[in-house]
Parts: C-alpha cells; structure tokens; sequence
C-alpha cells in the first residue's frame, strides 16, 4: 500500500463497514475529495464521481458500504469525515435525512414511474448538506424502462448530485453495461469470519460462543448472522431446512417437506411485515380522517377506501417477495449443506458451512455417491432459477424435493 495512503478511521460510519478494508479506504479517500471540492479545492481528477455501483455477494454489506459513503458525504464536522455522530450523520444512517433518498424496492421490482420521479426529485439543489444523494438498494431489480429513465440521470447529472447503486455483481443480468459504463464500481468481498464474530460480540453484546457460532453458519452474510443470534425463530427454521436432506426417506416425503418449506417461508414473511403493515393501515386511516363526522366525512371516507385498497396491493407485492426471499434462503442453505457433503466426500478440508450439521453431511457422504450429491445441489440452483422466473413456489420446491429424494 502506498506510504502516502489516507489513514481510515475504525471509528463513525466506517466502523459500519466490516471485514472490507480496500473499499474504505477508496469511500473514505472519495468522500474525503468531495469535502475539499465542495470548499472550492484542487483535487485529483476521478478522485469522487457522481455514480457509484456496489457489488458482491449477499450479506456483505453493499448497502451498508453506500449508506456510510452518503453519510460521510452529508458530515457536518469540520474535524471528520463520517463522524456518525453529527446530525447529518445519524439521519442519514436512520434514513430521514433531507437529501438522502433511499430506494428499497419493496415488490419484485422497481417501476419506471417510480425511477422516473426519483429522477425528477435528484435533479434538485440540496436543501440542508452539501450533497443531494440518491441510493437505490437492490439495482437490480429496476425494469428496463426503469433503467432507461435512471440512465439518462446518469449520464447528464446535476451537479450537487450521486447515484448510488447496489446489485450482487455488474454482470449486465444485474446492471446494464450502459449504466455501468458511468458508475465507479466497489466491489465487496465476503466479510470473513472472526470479522462478523467480532462485530456481534462487541457491538452487538452477543455472547462469545453464541457469536462465534453464528458467524461460522451465516455464510458470511452479517444480517444472517445478527438473526441467528439474537432470534430463537430463525434458528428454529434453520434447523427445519437442514433437517430436510436426511428426511425425505419416502417419496410421499416430498409433498410433505414441499409444503413444509413454503409454509416456514410464509411464516417469516408474514412474522416480518405484520407489525410494519398494521402500522401503515392505522397511519393511512388517520391520515384520511378515519372516525370522523360532519359534512365531507362520506367522501373522504371513499378516498379513505380507495387509498387502503392501494396500500393492500403494495402490502400484498411486499409479501411476495419477502416469501421469495425467505425460500430463497432457505434453497441457499440446503446448497451449502450438499456442498458439504461433496467436501466431506472428497476429503478438501475447506470449511463447512454447517460445521454444527457435520454428522448429518458425513452420513449423506457415506451413503451417496459424489454424482448423486451433485445431482441434489444441482436440483436446489435448478429451484432457486425457476423462482426467479415466477415458477409456482409450491410447484418448483416440489420437483426440487423429487430429485434430493431419488439423487
């Protein structure tokens, strides 16, 4: 590393950034050039650029990575660069700052009529920082129209204005080589695991062991890791999925543990949106004069009913995907564990990804041949694409179990 290298601190929004070194140092050396340009200085040419793109694997961090670039570029003290501390800062990282606009897509996508206002909404000076920041979370959800309206934004943008775009890799199936083209890429690697341990126990107040083990299960994705430890559910249905391989011993099994699975997705989807949709219908209701009585109460009562029926159906598109989600999750842990399978059958000695399913994984190793293991973990990517392509969950977790049943 070069000697005159900027020296990152561990502290603020960096610290947010865990096991990923080499893309601190390039935000903070960015974020750092867009202080001294915003004062009217010199500096380097490419030094900050009005696109970025954050790639890599799930759980390591893209949007995370890109909340602290926008809050470090908002940073209001004149000592530090992302201080976290600040207002600026700790709005940002909440979510509420004034010229921070984050991007959740909460269907299976991200419409063109909403890209289209949000480039409408980018193109305005900022009111309170010094930046207005556009972040859009999961890119690659963005329909083509939609990528077509972000791309012109991002070809003649504003000049107080950064687009910040994560995908899992900049592969043109996640983000269109023509938007790349405009973007500096950070690419984020798998945050290793004393990294993760690290950051439960000591920021999180995590047990040490119980630490240690969720980072060693969590296929390096934080949040996994986080969910495992502090949520007794998600451990439950961790240990429902990976019971599955060893318990299909007859082909009524299938539809059995078919249903099982969608059923345990359903479940954490609805566990995890519940609280969040109740609190929507009840703001909406108040918001639209619920419980009230005069004149107009009639009218406003049927735009009340309208307006719940819209909410519904952005509800209903939330569901869907966080279904889809949660299975997805659950085909990602039943991959790893035919992987283990094949690294215990060919004796690598590569880490597990379920070291506590280690007896179940040697038993399979024992039992089946390493075409037959391969056939299975084929059968789990060969599920995980038909979901991406809207087949019937029930129907593609089906087929999926068919084939881990015969091998």
């Amino acid at each position: 590393m070069p000697t005159d290298a900027p020296e990152v601190p561990g502290t603020g929004v960096w610290a947010e950034v865990v096991g990923q070194p080499d893309a601190r140092r390039v935000l903070f050396t960015a974020a750092e050039a867009a202080r001294r340009q915003a004062a009217g200085e010199d500096v380097p040419p490419g030094a900050m650029t009005h696109a970025w793109l954050f790639t890599g694997p799930p759980g390591s961090g893209r949007s995370i990575a890109a909340r602290a670039l926008a809050a470090a570029l908002e940073c209001s003290d004149p000592q530090q660069v992302g201080c976290g501390r600040c207002n600026a800062c700790r709005t940002v990282l909440q979510g509420t700052h004034a010229d921070v606009k984050v991007v959740v897509p909460e269907g299976l996508s991200i419409s063109v009529a909403e890209m289209r206002a949000l480039v409408q909404a980018s193109a305005r000076r900022p009111s309170t920082g010094q930046w207005r920041v556009v972040l859009i979370e999961d890119s690659d959800r963005l329909t083509e129209g939609a990528a077509n309206a972000l791309l012109k934004a991002v070809e003649e943008p504003p000049p107080r204005t950064v687009f910040l775009l994560c995908a899992p890799s900049d592969h043109p199936e996640d983000v269109s080589v023509t938007i790349r083209s405009r973007c500096r890429v950070v690419q984020l690697r798998t945050p290793l695991t004393d990294a993760i341990a690290e950051v439960l126990r000591d920021r999180d107040g995590v047990d040490p062991q119980l630490a240690e083990w969720a980072a060693s299960v969590c296929g390096g994705h934080i949040g996994r890791a986080r969910r495992l430890a502090t949520d007794e559910q998600a451990r439950e249905r961790r240990e429902s999925v990976l019971r599955v391989p060893l318990g299909i011993g007859r082909f009524a099994d299938v539809f059995t543990a078919a249903g099982g699975l969608v059923k345990l997705a359903e479940t954490e989807a609805v566990t995890a949106n519940e609280q969040r949709d109740e609190a929507e219908r009840e703001e909406l209701k108040t918001a639209m004069g619920a419980g009230g009585t005069g004149k107009g109460t009639a009218q406003a009562t049927k735009g009340a009913n309208a307006a719940l029926k819209e909410l519904e159906k952005r509800q209903k598109s939330r569901a869907t995907r966080s279904q889809r989600d949660a299975l997805d999750l659950a085909l990602v842990d039943l991959a790893g564990f035919y992987r283990d399978v094949l690294i215990t059958k060919t004796g690598s000695g590569a880490a597990l990804n379920h070291p506590d399913f280690a007896r179940s994984s040697a038993k399979a190793a024992s039992e089946w041949t390493s075409e037959s293991a391969l056939r299975r973990l084929e059968a789990v990517l060969a599920c995980r694409t038909a979901l991406g392509q809207n087949v019937k969950p029930l129907i593609a977790v089906e087929a999926m179990l068919a084939t881990l049943h015969t091998g």
